[in-house]
Protein backbone atom coordinates (compact mmCIF):
# COMPACT_ATOMS: atom_id res chain seq x y z
CA UNK A 1 0.00 0.00 0.00
CA UNK A 2 1.25 3.43 -1.22
CA UNK A 3 2.04 6.03 1.85
CA UNK A 4 0.63 8.99 0.64
CA UNK A 5 2.25 10.89 3.05
CA UNK A 6 5.72 10.52 2.14
CA UNK A 7 4.39 11.99 -1.14
CA UNK A 8 2.55 15.13 0.40
CA UNK A 9 5.61 15.81 2.71
CA UNK A 10 7.43 16.22 -0.84
CA UNK A 11 5.31 18.31 -2.78
CA UNK A 12 4.19 20.62 0.03
CA UNK A 13 8.53 20.59 1.16
CA UNK A 14 9.00 21.67 -2.71
CA UNK A 15 6.71 24.45 -2.42
CA UNK A 16 8.46 25.78 1.13
CA UNK A 17 11.86 25.59 -0.75
CA UNK A 18 9.96 27.80 -3.53
CA UNK A 19 8.82 30.18 -1.40
CA UNK A 20 12.21 30.29 0.74
CA UNK A 21 13.79 30.94 -2.34
CA UNK A 22 11.92 34.35 -3.62
CA UNK A 23 12.71 35.53 -0.09
CA UNK A 24 16.35 34.34 -0.08
CA UNK A 25 16.53 36.09 -3.71
CA UNK A 26 16.09 39.49 -1.97
CA UNK A 27 16.88 39.19 1.57
CA UNK A 28 18.49 41.62 3.50
CA UNK A 29 19.02 39.99 6.98
CA UNK A 30 21.42 36.94 7.50
CA UNK A 31 22.83 35.60 4.08
CA UNK A 32 23.33 37.66 1.13
CA UNK A 33 20.63 36.78 -1.32
CA UNK A 34 21.07 36.27 -5.54
CA UNK A 35 20.42 39.98 -5.69
CA UNK A 36 19.82 41.20 -1.95
CA UNK A 37 17.58 43.88 -0.64
CA UNK A 38 15.05 45.60 -2.92
CA UNK A 39 12.79 47.51 -0.56
CA UNK A 40 13.13 50.27 1.01
CA UNK A 41 11.93 48.68 4.17
CA UNK A 42 14.61 48.97 7.43
CA UNK A 43 13.72 45.82 8.37
CA UNK A 44 11.94 43.13 6.23
CA UNK A 45 9.83 41.37 8.78
CA UNK A 46 9.12 38.57 6.16
CA UNK A 47 12.38 37.50 6.04
CA UNK A 48 11.60 35.54 9.15
CA UNK A 49 10.19 33.02 7.36
CA UNK A 50 13.79 31.66 6.52
CA UNK A 51 14.50 31.26 9.94
CA UNK A 52 11.56 29.35 10.53
CA UNK A 53 11.73 26.72 7.77
CA UNK A 54 15.28 26.80 6.76
CA UNK A 55 16.32 24.35 9.68
CA UNK A 56 13.96 21.54 9.07
CA UNK A 57 12.78 21.64 5.34
CA UNK A 58 15.62 19.64 3.50
CA UNK A 59 16.48 17.33 6.61
CA UNK A 60 12.88 16.29 6.60
CA UNK A 61 13.68 15.53 2.50
CA UNK A 62 16.49 13.15 3.20
CA UNK A 63 14.43 11.16 6.56
CA UNK A 64 11.95 10.99 3.16
CA UNK A 65 14.49 9.27 0.51
CA UNK A 66 15.80 7.18 3.48
CA UNK A 67 12.19 5.80 4.17
CA UNK A 68 11.76 5.48 0.11
CA UNK A 69 14.90 3.87 -0.27
CA UNK A 70 14.00 0.95 2.06
CA UNK A 71 10.56 1.12 0.53
CA UNK A 72 12.21 0.44 -3.03
CA UNK A 73 15.18 -2.00 -2.10
CA UNK A 74 12.43 -4.37 -0.15
CA UNK A 75 11.40 -4.97 -3.87
CA UNK A 76 14.91 -4.44 -6.04
CA UNK A 77 18.19 -5.71 -6.28
CA UNK A 78 21.24 -3.33 -4.66
CA UNK A 79 22.06 -3.40 -8.75
CA UNK A 80 19.09 -2.23 -9.29
CA UNK A 81 18.81 0.31 -6.54
CA UNK A 82 22.02 1.78 -7.86
CA UNK A 83 20.62 2.20 -11.34
CA UNK A 84 17.78 3.55 -10.73
CA UNK A 85 19.60 6.61 -8.87
CA UNK A 86 22.30 6.63 -10.74
CA UNK A 87 19.99 7.72 -13.84
CA UNK A 88 17.86 10.15 -11.43
CA UNK A 89 20.07 11.77 -9.27
CA UNK A 90 23.62 11.37 -10.64
CA UNK A 91 22.59 12.27 -13.88
CA UNK A 92 20.62 15.39 -13.41
CA UNK A 93 23.38 16.61 -11.38
CA UNK A 94 26.51 16.25 -13.81
CA UNK A 95 25.69 15.97 -17.10
CA UNK A 96 22.50 18.01 -17.37
CA UNK A 97 24.70 21.40 -16.42
CA UNK A 98 26.09 20.66 -19.79
CA UNK A 99 22.44 20.31 -21.55
CA UNK A 100 20.44 22.91 -19.36
CA UNK A 101 21.58 23.64 -16.13
CA UNK A 102 24.88 25.77 -17.40
CA UNK A 103 21.88 28.68 -17.98
CA UNK A 104 21.28 28.86 -14.52
CA UNK A 105 24.78 29.04 -14.25
CA UNK A 106 24.90 31.99 -16.31
CA UNK A 107 21.98 33.94 -14.59
CA UNK A 108 23.39 33.33 -11.13
CA UNK A 109 26.75 34.94 -12.26
CA UNK A 110 25.27 37.29 -13.76
CA UNK A 111 23.35 38.64 -10.71
CA UNK A 112 26.09 38.60 -8.80
CA UNK A 113 28.68 40.74 -11.62
CA UNK A 114 30.79 37.45 -11.72
CA UNK A 115 31.68 37.78 -15.29
CA UNK A 116 32.81 41.64 -15.16
CA UNK A 117 34.89 40.44 -11.76
CA UNK A 118 36.88 37.36 -13.49
CA UNK A 119 37.26 39.06 -16.75
CA UNK A 120 39.04 42.32 -14.67
CA UNK A 121 41.21 39.11 -13.43
CA UNK A 122 41.94 37.51 -17.14
CA UNK A 123 40.49 34.52 -16.12
CA UNK A 124 40.56 32.11 -19.28
CA UNK A 125 37.46 31.72 -21.27
CA UNK A 126 37.63 27.96 -20.68
CA UNK A 127 38.07 28.40 -17.13
CA UNK A 128 34.79 30.64 -16.97
CA UNK A 129 32.89 28.45 -18.37
CA UNK A 130 34.05 25.34 -16.23
CA UNK A 131 33.11 28.19 -13.10
CA UNK A 132 29.47 28.44 -14.90
CA UNK A 133 28.43 25.10 -15.04
CA UNK A 134 29.96 24.45 -11.50
CA UNK A 135 27.60 27.41 -10.52
CA UNK A 136 24.46 26.06 -12.74
CA UNK A 137 24.51 23.43 -10.02
CA UNK A 138 22.28 25.25 -7.61
CA UNK A 139 19.52 23.07 -6.29
CA UNK A 140 21.01 19.74 -7.45
CA UNK A 141 23.44 19.63 -4.10
CA UNK A 142 20.55 17.50 -3.00
CA UNK A 143 20.86 15.11 -5.70
CA UNK A 144 24.94 14.82 -5.00
CA UNK A 145 24.39 14.15 -1.66
CA UNK A 146 21.21 12.28 -1.93
CA UNK A 147 23.66 9.62 -4.64
CA UNK A 148 26.42 9.30 -1.97
CA UNK A 149 24.19 8.25 0.21
CA UNK A 150 22.73 5.63 -1.76
CA UNK A 151 26.29 4.10 -2.69
CA UNK A 152 27.16 4.13 0.90
CA UNK A 153 23.94 2.48 2.28
CA UNK A 154 24.18 -0.30 0.11
CA UNK A 155 27.53 -1.30 0.84
CA UNK A 156 26.95 -0.41 4.63
CA UNK A 157 23.39 -3.09 3.97
CA UNK A 158 25.98 -5.73 2.89
CA UNK A 159 28.25 -5.33 6.30
CA UNK A 160 25.14 -5.58 8.53
CA UNK A 161 23.18 -8.13 6.34
CA UNK A 162 19.49 -6.28 8.23
CA UNK A 163 19.82 -6.48 11.27
CA UNK A 164 19.91 -2.99 12.29
CA UNK A 165 16.38 -2.95 10.21
CA UNK A 166 15.08 -5.37 12.99
CA UNK A 167 15.99 -3.83 15.53
CA UNK A 168 15.14 0.04 14.22
CA UNK A 169 11.54 -1.23 14.47
CA UNK A 170 11.44 -1.65 17.77
CA UNK A 171 12.58 1.85 18.84
CA UNK A 172 10.86 3.10 21.79
CA UNK A 173 10.16 6.97 21.76
CA UNK A 174 12.27 7.80 24.14
CA UNK A 175 15.33 6.57 22.14
CA UNK A 176 13.86 8.09 19.23
CA UNK A 177 14.17 11.45 21.49
CA UNK A 178 17.74 10.21 22.28
CA UNK A 179 18.81 9.90 18.34
CA UNK A 180 18.71 14.38 18.53
CA UNK A 181 22.05 13.92 20.17
CA UNK A 182 23.44 12.19 16.99
CA UNK A 183 21.80 14.70 14.88
CA UNK A 184 23.68 17.45 17.06
CA UNK A 185 26.86 15.23 16.58
CA UNK A 186 26.49 15.33 12.92
CA UNK A 187 26.34 18.56 12.77
CA UNK A 188 29.98 19.42 14.08
CA UNK A 189 31.77 17.28 11.46
CA UNK A 190 32.50 17.20 7.60
CA UNK A 191 30.79 20.45 6.68
CA UNK A 192 32.19 22.05 3.74
CA UNK A 193 33.93 25.12 4.22
CA UNK A 194 33.02 27.51 1.27
CA UNK A 195 29.74 25.88 0.08
CA UNK A 196 27.53 26.05 3.25
CA UNK A 197 24.88 23.65 2.26
CA UNK A 198 27.23 20.24 1.44
CA UNK A 199 27.07 19.23 5.33
CA UNK A 200 27.92 15.29 4.82
CA UNK A 201 27.71 14.42 8.20
CA UNK A 202 24.66 16.21 9.19
CA UNK A 203 22.15 14.71 6.68
CA UNK A 204 23.71 11.31 6.31
CA UNK A 205 22.39 10.86 10.03
CA UNK A 206 18.84 12.00 8.96
CA UNK A 207 18.84 9.83 5.50
CA UNK A 208 20.42 6.49 7.69
CA UNK A 209 17.26 7.52 10.49
CA UNK A 210 14.72 7.59 7.58
CA UNK A 211 16.06 4.32 6.23
CA UNK A 212 16.42 2.28 8.97
CA UNK A 213 14.39 3.56 11.94
CA UNK A 214 11.08 5.54 10.04
CA UNK A 215 10.90 3.28 7.38
CA UNK A 216 9.51 0.69 9.89
CA UNK A 217 5.67 1.18 10.59
CA UNK A 218 5.57 0.27 14.19
CA UNK A 219 7.91 3.56 14.73
CA UNK A 220 5.66 5.74 12.57
CA UNK A 221 2.32 4.51 14.31
CA UNK A 222 4.81 6.06 17.76
CA UNK A 223 5.24 9.56 15.77
CA UNK A 224 1.56 9.68 14.78
CA UNK A 225 0.80 8.30 18.50
CA UNK A 226 2.27 11.79 19.79
CA UNK A 227 1.87 13.66 16.82
CA UNK A 228 0.49 16.83 18.05
CA UNK A 229 2.91 17.31 21.05
CA UNK A 230 5.94 16.91 18.10
CA UNK A 231 3.98 19.63 16.42
CA UNK A 232 3.93 21.94 19.37
CA UNK A 233 7.58 20.99 20.17
CA UNK A 234 8.68 22.07 16.55
CA UNK A 235 6.66 25.61 16.32
CA UNK A 236 7.88 26.21 19.62
CA UNK A 237 11.85 25.43 19.09
CA UNK A 238 11.41 26.98 15.26
CA UNK A 239 9.66 30.45 16.52
CA UNK A 240 12.26 30.87 19.32
CA UNK A 241 15.09 30.01 16.90
CA UNK A 242 13.29 32.53 14.59
CA UNK A 243 13.01 35.53 17.00
CA UNK A 244 16.42 34.66 18.68
CA UNK A 245 18.44 35.10 15.30
CA UNK A 246 16.25 37.18 13.43
CA UNK A 247 15.26 40.02 15.67
CA UNK A 248 17.80 39.52 19.04
CA UNK A 249 20.71 38.70 17.08
CA UNK A 250 20.21 41.41 14.13
CA UNK A 251 19.78 38.91 11.38
CA UNK A 252 22.50 36.52 12.09
CA UNK A 253 23.76 34.08 9.58
CA UNK A 254 21.41 31.42 10.03
CA UNK A 255 22.89 28.84 7.08
CA UNK A 256 26.23 28.85 8.66
CA UNK A 257 28.41 28.47 11.08
CA UNK A 258 28.46 29.17 14.32
CA UNK A 259 24.32 29.34 14.18
CA UNK A 260 24.20 25.86 12.03
CA UNK A 261 26.39 23.81 14.22
CA UNK A 262 24.63 24.94 17.86
CA UNK A 263 22.01 23.03 19.75
CA UNK A 264 19.01 24.59 18.92
CA UNK A 265 19.97 24.70 15.57
CA UNK A 266 19.86 21.11 15.50
CA UNK A 267 16.79 20.82 17.67
CA UNK A 268 14.70 22.60 15.04
CA UNK A 269 16.02 20.54 12.05
CA UNK A 270 15.32 17.29 14.20
CA UNK A 271 12.24 17.98 16.27
CA UNK A 272 10.70 20.00 13.33
CA UNK A 273 11.21 16.96 10.69
CA UNK A 274 9.56 14.55 13.71
CA UNK A 275 6.53 17.07 13.60
CA UNK A 276 6.27 17.24 9.76
CA UNK A 277 6.97 13.40 9.34
CA UNK A 278 4.53 12.34 12.22
CA UNK A 279 2.06 15.27 11.40
CA UNK A 280 1.58 14.42 7.55
CA UNK A 281 1.33 10.82 8.81
CA UNK A 282 -1.16 10.95 11.06
CA UNK A 283 -3.00 14.21 9.40
CA UNK A 284 -2.05 13.95 5.85
CA UNK A 285 -1.89 10.21 4.83
CA UNK A 286 -4.52 10.70 2.21
CA UNK A 287 -4.28 11.23 -1.82
CA UNK A 288 -6.89 13.11 -4.41
CA UNK A 289 -6.43 14.64 -8.14
CA UNK A 290 -4.68 17.55 -6.58
CA UNK A 291 -2.12 15.94 -3.97
CA UNK A 292 -1.20 13.41 -7.11
CA UNK A 293 -0.68 16.00 -9.31
CA UNK A 294 1.80 18.12 -7.10
CA UNK A 295 3.46 14.94 -6.35
CA UNK A 296 4.20 13.77 -9.84
CA UNK A 297 5.22 17.34 -11.01
CA UNK A 298 6.87 17.98 -7.81
CA UNK A 299 10.92 17.11 -8.84
CA UNK A 300 10.35 19.17 -12.18
CA UNK A 301 9.24 22.02 -9.84
CA UNK A 302 12.58 21.48 -7.60
CA UNK A 303 14.98 21.34 -10.45
CA UNK A 304 13.54 24.40 -12.98
CA UNK A 305 12.13 26.92 -9.85
CA UNK A 306 15.42 28.69 -9.38
CA UNK A 307 15.66 30.07 -12.83
CA UNK A 308 12.34 31.58 -13.09
CA UNK A 309 12.79 33.54 -9.92
CA UNK A 310 16.57 34.15 -10.82
CA UNK A 311 15.68 34.99 -14.02
CA UNK A 312 13.00 37.89 -12.94
CA UNK A 313 15.73 39.20 -10.26
CA UNK A 314 18.09 39.72 -13.71
CA UNK A 315 15.94 41.32 -16.27
CA UNK A 316 13.33 42.95 -13.95
CA UNK A 317 14.51 43.39 -10.01
CA UNK A 318 18.04 44.68 -10.91
CA UNK A 319 17.59 47.04 -13.85
CA UNK A 320 14.62 47.99 -11.28
CA UNK A 321 11.74 47.78 -13.62
CA UNK A 322 9.05 47.12 -11.56
CA UNK A 323 8.47 47.89 -8.10
CA UNK A 324 9.44 45.79 -5.55
CA UNK A 325 6.39 43.79 -4.46
CA UNK A 326 5.39 43.26 -8.00
CA UNK A 327 8.97 41.90 -8.64
CA UNK A 328 8.30 39.63 -5.29
CA UNK A 329 4.81 38.57 -6.72
CA UNK A 330 6.67 38.10 -10.44
CA UNK A 331 9.18 35.84 -9.06
CA UNK A 332 7.27 33.91 -6.84
CA UNK A 333 4.64 33.15 -10.50
CA UNK A 334 7.81 32.66 -12.74
CA UNK A 335 9.08 29.91 -10.05
CA UNK A 336 5.88 27.94 -10.64
CA UNK A 337 5.61 28.66 -14.19
CA UNK A 338 9.14 28.23 -15.02
CA UNK A 339 9.44 25.37 -12.92
CA UNK A 340 6.31 22.87 -14.36
CA UNK A 341 6.24 24.65 -17.86
CA UNK A 342 10.26 23.31 -17.91
CA UNK A 343 9.42 19.80 -16.61
CA UNK A 344 6.79 18.97 -19.07
CA UNK A 345 8.97 19.94 -22.56
CA UNK A 346 12.31 19.02 -21.27
CA UNK A 347 10.13 15.41 -20.30
CA UNK A 348 9.03 15.10 -23.38
CA UNK A 349 12.59 15.49 -25.49
CA UNK A 350 14.20 11.83 -25.34
CA UNK A 351 17.94 12.50 -24.68
CA UNK A 352 17.11 15.81 -23.10
CA UNK A 353 14.69 14.28 -20.65
CA UNK A 354 17.04 11.30 -19.72
CA UNK A 355 20.13 14.03 -18.88
CA UNK A 356 18.15 17.01 -17.38
CA UNK A 357 15.65 14.43 -15.44
CA UNK A 358 17.10 11.35 -15.55
CA UNK A 359 13.87 10.20 -17.14
CA UNK A 360 14.24 6.84 -19.05
CA UNK A 361 10.98 7.16 -20.89
CA UNK A 362 7.53 8.98 -20.10
CA UNK A 363 5.46 6.41 -18.15
CA UNK A 364 2.64 7.01 -20.60
CA UNK A 365 4.83 5.97 -23.20
CA UNK A 366 6.18 3.30 -21.44
CA UNK A 367 2.43 1.78 -20.96
CA UNK A 368 1.22 2.37 -24.29
CA UNK A 369 4.19 0.44 -25.32
CA UNK A 370 3.47 -2.76 -23.20
CA UNK A 371 -0.07 -2.29 -23.86
CA UNK A 372 0.64 -2.47 -27.72
CA UNK A 373 3.00 -5.38 -26.95
CA UNK A 374 -0.25 -7.15 -25.01
CA UNK A 375 -2.22 -6.70 -27.93
CA UNK A 376 0.02 -7.98 -30.78
CA UNK A 377 0.95 -11.12 -28.45
CA UNK A 378 -3.14 -11.44 -27.90
CA UNK A 379 -3.84 -11.10 -31.84
CA UNK A 380 -0.61 -13.68 -32.83
CA UNK A 381 -2.75 -15.77 -30.47
CA UNK A 382 -6.23 -15.65 -31.69
CA UNK A 383 -4.51 -15.87 -35.36
CA UNK A 384 -2.62 -18.67 -34.45
CA UNK A 385 -5.96 -20.60 -32.97
CA UNK A 386 -7.65 -19.64 -36.29
CA UNK A 387 -5.18 -20.95 -38.34
CA UNK A 388 -5.36 -24.18 -36.44
CA UNK A 389 -9.02 -24.80 -36.76
CA UNK A 390 -9.04 -24.16 -40.60
CA UNK A 391 -6.10 -27.08 -40.82
CA UNK A 392 -8.67 -29.15 -38.81
CA UNK A 393 -12.06 -27.63 -40.55
CA UNK A 394 -11.83 -29.78 -44.14
CA UNK A 395 -10.56 -32.96 -42.52
CA UNK A 396 -13.88 -32.85 -40.78
CA UNK A 397 -15.87 -32.02 -43.75
CA UNK A 398 -14.23 -34.64 -45.39
CA UNK A 399 -15.15 -37.24 -42.90
CA UNK A 400 -19.17 -36.51 -42.76
CA UNK A 401 -19.59 -36.10 -46.95
CA UNK A 402 -18.36 -40.08 -46.72
CA UNK A 403 -21.69 -41.07 -45.15
CA UNK A 404 -23.66 -38.42 -46.98
CA UNK A 405 -22.41 -39.78 -50.21
CA UNK A 406 -22.77 -43.41 -49.20
CA UNK A 407 -26.39 -42.71 -48.41
CA UNK A 408 -27.37 -41.07 -50.98
CA UNK A 409 -25.68 -44.17 -53.67
CA UNK A 410 -28.16 -46.51 -51.68
CA UNK A 411 -31.22 -44.05 -51.97
CA UNK A 412 -30.36 -44.30 -55.86
CA UNK A 413 -30.27 -48.05 -56.00
CA UNK A 414 -33.46 -48.74 -54.21
CA UNK A 415 -35.20 -46.09 -56.30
Amino acid sequence: MRKHYLDNIRWATVVLVVIYHVLYMYNAEGILGGLGKITNLQIQHYDIFQYLVYPWFMPVLFVVAGISSRLYLDAHADKEFVKSRTRKLLVPSTIGLLFFQFIQGYVSMSLGGAFEALAAENVPAPVLFIIMLASGSGVLWFCHLLWLYSIVLVLFRKAEKGKLLALGAKTPIWLIVLFYFVVWGGAQILNTPIVSVYRCAFYFVFFMLGYYIFSNDEVIEKLKKFAVPLICIGVALCTVFAVLYFYVKNGMNFADKPVNRNALYAACAYFGSLAMLGGMARFGDFSNKFTEWMSRKSFGLYVFHYLGISSVALFVAKPKLLPAPMCYLLSLIAAFVVGYGLFEIISRIPLWRWAVLGIKKPKKAKADAECAESANAQISSAAKLETDANDARPNVNAQDAQPAKASQGKSDVQG
